[in-house]
């Protein structure tokens, strides 16, 4: 898939439906050590070795699905941010931004960079003034948070591409803070309950939204070089 819409760097992050087994995915991450790197799913058993070795591999950031059950809650994430605080990870966000009306004042205490999902997962009719939706875009702007532009057609009332109620989410995002943020396919697209995007369309999506090649350079290449620890590719 990467091939086909010239993608030649990844980063793999481990669905809820595997749990805390990452095995795979270190299989994976030890098979291509240059092009690939990796967000985990861990709880708080995780030993100070399994982190360690885990880092090794090309981890560099821990998920939290505080939204779907086979997550953890709050209170978890806020001790594992602090478990790998010193491994320089970040830690990913899986929720709704429109849940959290105190979101800044919720996050801003964790000590280490936070990376939201697919534009903050909210529905995109609430609209870029939802001020759970603003206080992610303080969090960008204050340099403590990252944004993925993806998973577009998750949070559409739009049943195919281009998805335009989305666009001027990705658009203030961009304004706020193009230097935060990264985008992903979100490919195998789990759980999708309308028809399964194609990644094609996806990646065009971001032509829309960063008219300016530059930018989009900057965002397909070198803020995920900062984010994920990839080899400078100039």
């Amino acid at each position: 898939m990467l091939d086909v819409i010239g993608i030649d760097r990844a980063v793999l992050v481990q669905p809820s439906v595997y749990g805390t087994d990452n095995r795979l995915m270190a299989d994976v991450l030890k098979a291509h050590p240059e092009t690939l790197r990796g967000v985990a799913v861990l709880d708080l058993n995780a030993t100070d070795s399994e982190l360690e070795t885990l880092a090794a591999l090309g981890v560099r950031g821990l998920r939290a699905n505080l939204l779907y059950r086979g997550g953890i809650n709050l209170k978890v994430a806020d001790h594992l941010a602090r478990r790998i605080a010193d491994l320089g990870w970040h830690l990913q966000l899986l929720i709704d931004v429109s849940t959290f009306p105190d979101l800044r004042k919720t996050f801003d205490k964790f000590g280490v960079p936070l990376v939201f999902d697919h534009m903050g997962h909210m529905a995109a009719a609430k609209g870029v003034a939802e001020p759970g939706f603003q206080d992610m875009l303080a969090l960008l702007r204050d340099g403590r948070a990252w944004v993925k532009l993806s998973g577009a057609y998750r949070i559409t009332a739009q049943d195919h591409p281009p998805y335009d109620d989305v666009t001027p989410l990705a658009r203030a995002i961009l304004k706020v803070a193009p230097e935060r943020a990264v985008w992903g396919t979100d490919w195998p697209h789990p759980a999708v309950k309308i028809p399964m995007p194609n990644d094609g369309d996806l990646l065009n999506l971001l032509a829309d939204w960063a008219p300016d090649p530059d930018l989009r350079h900057r965002i397909l290449v070198e803020n995920p070089e900062a984010l994920y620890g990839f080899t400078p590719n100039r």
